[in-house]
């Protein structure tokens, strides 16, 4: 009771007209930026840092948070239209939006995705309300074996569900593993995988290789093709969704925060882990499994609703712990402290204020970012009338400014145009896309996770397997990989009637 009384406060603070248009502005800004590929939400408020030195802490703040759900928002729109992830949380929403975008029904994947979003991130603010001290004290217990578990599981998971067969997809997982082995070795200090080059000594970034598989590569692939098919515009199709889509996505965003809220509270956890699951979860339970693919309207709805979800698990995790779990709130950690703000258990007793007056102004954001985006959806979908050489030699060039963004060196745009001919090569030869960047994002923090289970139990490998959570996850890794070999032999031995 005492929390609802406090979060009323809070709406008091919010909806003043200040803390309103700062909210309205961020949800723009963020929706914005996060459509150019490369810039995503953390960049955009690592950016806006020094703007918000002359506001206080409240309105500074209430801006950062629409500007981190405009941000994880924009993302998807040009996944789904241009098959260019804005940020990583994005890069599942592309496998199925984009589909449905090149068949018409672009307009009603953006509708899915933003009302996606305004589910995942109204039940998501609800947790933060409710069960966050709940969902904290259970986060600290969580230790590297655990991490590791989680990881394997979403290696396995995705794998296993996409692509012509198993082996192409551990292929593909492979490529992205490889990848993330580029730079030095975080414990040793030693660089594996730079051929001398200085500048991978950082590792490649997640976003180049994002948006060099799915932009670049596509693109490619396009161009390659265009002789041989139709290069006339893509067909926008009607606004809105119709029943039948209200039917299909209603459960998925149901389902999608009860995947994303728990996976953005645990440290470490972030919005890649619990679209990659939500997405292999849909396709299991979904009656028009034969639609993943080619444009299942439930790969987009359950995706974008976990990632906005696990938007507000994140806060959960850094506003009571001051553990940030994902880039954007590593910034606005700093951006606590540079308001002599320490994020922590004493935050809710010593700013009161200003925590309540943020997570108000999270369901407000949430209001007004469905509000603005969803009579959009025609406007953006409008884009695919372009003329495909056009529309593709548009996506070249923004992949390349996005890339160049990163950290301005251009070595960048090499590396960027050298995944994308990979990213053309795995097209040609049916490997799946999404396992490598599956790879790139979670292989060297599985790498990680598993040296410091491994130097906990002094190299025993009991350790990766000494808790109960980590067992049960890896009874569900069996599971999946058993259950098509089990399903296989019981129809191979059924008599024909």
């Amino acid at each position: 009771m005492d929390s609802l009384t406090q979060l009323i406060d809070g709406f008091g603070t919010a909806l003043t007209p200040t803390h309103l248009l700062l909210a309205a502005v961020g949800v723009l800004l963020g929706t914005f930026i996060g459509v150019l590929p490369g810039i995503g939400p953390a960049m955009a408020v690592a950016l806006l840092l020094p703007v918000t030195y002359g506001l206080d802490p409240t309105a500074a703040f209430i801006m950062f948070a629409g500007i981190y759900y405009g941000g994880m928002f924009g993302g998807s729109t040009t996944s789904i239209l241009l098959n260019t992830p804005g940020e990583s949380a994005a890069v599942v929403t592309a496998i199925e939006g984009n589909k449905m975008a090149k068949s018409g029904r672009g307009s009603q994947a953006l509708a899915a995705a933003a009302i996606g979003h305004f589910a995942g991130a109204m039940i998501g603010t609800v947790g933060i309300v409710v069960l966050a001290p709940f969902i904290a004290a259970h986060a600290v217990d969580i230790g590297a074996p655990d991490y590791f578990a989680i990881m394997i599981l979403a290696f396995i998971g995705v794998t296993s569900v996409l692509g012509a067969s198993r082996i192409r997809g551990f292929a593909s997982l492979l490529i992205g593993l490889s990848i993330g082995l580029i730079g030095l070795d975080e414990m040793t200090g030693q660089s594996r995988l730079t051929f001398g080059s200085l500048e991978l000594a950082d590792g490649i970034d997640v976003v180049i290789v994002a948006v060099g598989l799915f932009a670049v590569g596509e693109s490619l692939w396009i161009a390659s093709r265009l002789r041989h098919g139709n290069d006339g515009p893509i067909p926008v199709g009607r606004p809105w969704l119709g029943r039948d889509d209200l039917k299909r996505t209603w459960k998925p965003w149901l389902r999608g925060p009860v995947i994303g809220f728990p996976f953005g509270a645990i440290p470490a956890g972030g919005a890649e882990i619990p679209t990659f699951l939500s997405y292999v979860a849909e396709k299991k339970l979904s009656k028009h499994r034969d639609e993943f693919g080619s444009g299942a309207i439930e790969g987009v709805a359950g995706p974008e609703s976990a990632a906005s979800a696990s938007a507000s698990g994140t806060l959960v995790t850094m506003l009571t712990l001051g553990l940030p779990t994902t880039a954007t709130a590593a910034v606005m950690l700093a951006a606590f402290q540079q308001y002599g703000i320490q994020p922590g258990p004493l935050l809710f007793e010593r700013e009161a204020d200003l925590v309540w007056g943020l997570i108000a102004s999270l369901f407000v954001g949430t209001v007004l970012l469905l509000v603005l985006n969803l009579p959009l959806a025609p406007v953006w979908a409008k884009l695919l009338k372009i003329p495909r050489p056009y529309l593709y030699a548009g996506i070249l060039f923004f992949a390349s400014v996005g890339a160049y963004a990163v950290s301005g060196q251009v070595v960048d745009l090499i590396v960027l145009f050298v995944i994308g001919v990979l990213g053309f090569a795995m097209r040609r030869y049916g490997l799946p896309i999404l396992p490598a960047v599956i790879g790139v994002i979670l292989g060297p923090a599985a790498e990680q996770q598993m040296r410091r289970a491994l130097q906990i139990s002094d190299g025993s490998l009991t350790g990766l397997v000494n808790t109960t959570f980590s067992v049960v996850v890896y009874a569900i890794v069996v599971v999946i990989l058993v259950w098509p070999l089990v399903r296989r032999f019981t129809r191979s031995r059924q008599p024909v009637g």
